[in-house]
């Protein structure tokens, strides 16, 4: 996805990050992209979770026919 992506690119991005945002703001910003992450990955999980849990019981139920 990011593979055409090279150094210059990348400091010009955060450069207009910190035009935009202020270098002040970059630490919460990245706090809260970070727990963002946190709880989509943990949301993901438990929906994988479910629907294995889910699986096993359709299994258990085909098995004991």
């Amino acid at each position: 996805m990011f593979e055409n992506i090279g150094l210059p690119e990348l400091l010009l991005i955060l450069f207009v990050i910190i035009i935009f945002f202020g270098a002040k703001k970059i630490p919460e910003i990245a706090k809260g992209l970070g727990q963002g992450i946190r709880e989509f990955r943990k949301a993901a999980r438990d929906i994988q979770e479910e629907v294995e849990k889910e699986a096993k019981q359709l299994d258990n139920k085909s098995e004991k026919k």
